[in-house]
């Protein structure tokens, strides 16, 4: 294990918070808000932490993938624990477990909340809540990776232990041009959904931290509406952001050097829109009862479809009083996710496609056994190494969903509000059903409930592996 490697890294890391911070910082100075102390007592904390630790430099800068999964994965619970202590220190989350909560749920685009009043906190407390949707949404590291040179080749590993989906690529030769690339795309979408908010008749503040929340897919907002209270404008453009990043941002940089026909001959993203729409209609005829009109319905279920397969978790009305046929849909999208190297959560449409196909091929060959299939998507073979870990990727998932479901009846709530609960988290949604519904909340729960969903939503974020190398006895033996 190269232990120094890893420590540089973690140094970098906290260089960085330390720079996010400073916007939240910058905005309470604007607004003549106390809580602007706190956020630059953090700042200057890693700063110092991060100078002190990045004057021993590795001599030793090989890294593989098991150095990879570890220092990601530690890079997002620092991440988490020093982001919660602006939230503690300024006592707008007395509980240090909820700050920790919030701050985790922030980070990991997961948008579930223990505050039961949000337009209570302070503007600079709001756009950190935000913030950490974006910081999240694409990663940190992918960012580290495309400002500052790591270990050549080597941060390979960090991308694929930080990027969604079943498998990772570059799109150029060079990783560092890759990150560069993704977060160029992520920082224009972000650009332009804030200027569509502004024109949609937001506010400056406004349209700035909706636009982190959505282009992120995280869901937090500065209303305890949510997206309710806006005008139909203002969650049209919300509806178009969320369904955009739930795309491949590979389609984008195919987009961009002029490849219309190989961005969109993906089959997932084919299925993701089919899904999308299939979904809405189905939940606009289900739902014609509580809408004025059908216009209206297919706006609210097309936004709501939007919201939940995309794993943001905004609400523009509360679905948990829809059919139950509608319920249920919204249940299933929320598991399914949308599209591998977005910034949503989920299982991935990708690894639904390569199961089912897998489970056909397994069919044929007990009919045929002599005969022998490929499994193919997009027109490629999908290599026995993917297919092996969508199957593994699929059993860890079972096995922690029910063991965290299972420490969480011991609070004793309905059936209902304790599996939403972890389907939320450990998908990235957010918003659930029942008591964790969109007028509902996560302070509910006990402490013990708190850090199981904590776990969730990071094992859910970085796709189970990282966290659970991290764990495993094995990573730290010689």
């Amino acid at each position: 294990m190269n232990y120094s490697m890893i420590r540089y890294i973690l140094c970098r890391v906290l260089e960085f918070e330390a720079l996010f911070l400073s916007l939240p910082c910058l905005v309470g100075i604007i607004y003549h808000e106390k809580s602007a102390v706190f956020f630059a007592a953090v700042m200057a904390a890693c700063f110092a932490v991060s100078l002190i630790g990045r004057r021993f430099k590795p001599k030793n800068k090989v890294f593989y993938a098991k150095e990879g999964f570890v220092t990601v994965s530690l890079s997002w619970i620092i991440l988490s624990l020093v982001g919660a202590m602006p939230f503690y220190l300024s006592g707008e989350i007395p509980s240090y477990t909820d700050a920790l909560f919030e701050t985790v749920s922030g980070l990991t685009t997961t948008g579930a909340t223990i505050l039961t009043d949000v337009e209570v906190l302070s503007r600079s407390a709001q756009f950190w809540r935000c913030f950490t949707h974006w910081i999240g949404g694409m990663g940190v590291l992918v960012l580290i990776m495309a400002v500052l040179p790591l270990s050549g080749s080597y941060n390979m590993h960090l991308l694929r232990a930080e990027s969604p989906g079943p498998k990772v690529g570059k799109l150029v030769p060079k990783v560092k041009n890759t990150a560069m690339i993704l977060y160029g795309i992520y920082m224009g979408i972000t650009l332009a959904g804030t200027i569509s908010l502004m024109l949609a008749g937001l506010s400056a503040y406004d349209a700035v931290t909706l636009a982190f929340s959505s282009v992120g897919t995280g869901g937090f907002g500065l209303l305890n509406s949510s997206a309710g209270s806006y005008s139909v404008a203002v969650q049209a453009v919300l509806t178009a952001l969320m369904l955009i990043c739930g795309v491949n941002f590979q389609v984008f940089y195919l987009l961009l050097i002029r490849k219309p026909k190989e961005a969109f001959a993906s089959e997932e993203i084919r299925y993701y829109f089919i899904i999308v729409l299939l979904s809405a209609v189905m939940i606009t005829l289900n739902t014609e009862n509580f809408f004025d009109n059908i216009f209206l319905g297919f706006h609210h279920a097309l936004f709501q479809v939007a919201s939940v397969i995309t794993t943001t978790g905004f609400s523009s009305v509360d679905y948990d009083k829809w059919p139950e046929f509608s319920k249920t849909i919204m249940f299933l999208l929320s598991m399914l996710g949308a599209c591998a190297g977005s910034t949503s959560g989920g299982f991935k449409i990708s690894r639904f496609i390569i199961s089912l196909r897998s489970i056909k091929n397994e069919i044929s060959y007990v009919i045929h056994p002599r005969g022998f299939k490929k499994i193919y998507m997009d027109g490629h073979v999908v290599e026995s190494s993917v297919t092996k870990s969508v199957q593994v990727y699929a059993m860890i998932y079972i096995f922690i969903f029910f063991g965290s479901f299972l420490v969480l009846s011991l609070n004793e709530f309905d059936f209902t509000t304790n599996m939403a609960a972890v389907a939320a988290t450990f998908n990235n949604v957010g918003a659930g059903f029942s008591l964790v519904g969109p007028s509902g909340n996560y302070s509910i729960f006990s402490g013990l409930s708190k850090f199981v969903l904590i776990f969730d939503m990071l094992v859910g974020r970085l796709e189970l592996l990282p966290i659970l190398i991290l764990l495993s006895p094995g990573t730290w033996k010689k």
